[in-house]
């Protein structure tokens, strides 16, 4: 399995996560980024071509080397500095308060510790920092919940860890974030796979 793990499983995400249908949904997520951002799961970069000219430098967090081969082409061709400084982002390598605003996009479903990801970003995120995100979760509609719970055991299995059963704007409010606004619906395709949340959340002011 290391080997599918490390050199299929990249390949799979690149293509599934960056399909045309998805361009939209990650221009949301991103829509309003500025000054210095942390992006946790960079993956393959398929946010670089979505990235607002208002942002200054992004710091990339991404395990896969295969996935930062991928995204050579499009660090090489962004109009802003992009960084690689991390492989966890349960242990970001950045200073307390350091950084304006949080991505994070099809990350909190396959992290291990989702809820000590999200208290690094709340760390290294200034008094007010914006977090945005876009996930997919628990669908709301019990026939599809049940689905995704049979699911989820070869789900993990074959897509890196990820799961269909969590649900990120939970995980993001209970990590002490407050949210500004969220939309949850779901995307084209299977419905298991497909219930989106999309949204901006910040931490508390000083």
């Amino acid at each position: 399995m290391t080997f599918y793990r490390d050199r299929v499983v990249p390949r799979l995400v690149n293509w599934a996560c960056g399909s045309r249908g998805m361009e939209r949904w990650r221009a949301r997520a991103c829509e309003g980024l500025s000054g210095v951002v942390v992006e946790i799961g960079f993956g393959s970069g398929l946010n670089v071509p979505h990235y607002p000219d208002a942002i200054e430098l992004v710091y990339a967090v991404e395990p896969s080397v295969l996935a930062n081969r991928l995204a050579a082409k499009r660090i090489a061709g962004a109009r802003i500095p992009i960084h690689h400084v991390g492989l966890d982002g349960q242990a970001l390598p950045l200073p307390d308060g350091s950084c304006d605003a949080a991505l994070i996009t099809f990350t909190l479903c396959t992290v291990d510790d989702a809820p000590l990801v999200l208290k690094e970003m709340m760390r290294v995120l200034k008094p007010g920092g914006q977090l945005h995100f876009l996930e997919h979760g628990r669908a709301p509609d019990l026939a599809t919940a049940r689905w995704q719970t049979r699911l989820d055991p070869l789900e993990r299995r074959m897509a890196g860890g990820c799961r269909l059963t969590r649900d990120p704007l939970a995980l993001i409010v209970s990590a002490g974030f407050r949210l500004v606004w969220s939309d949850q619906r779901y995307a084209r395709g299977p419905k298991p796979w497909s219930f989106f949340t999309v949204g901006v959340a910040t931490t508390p002011p000083e």
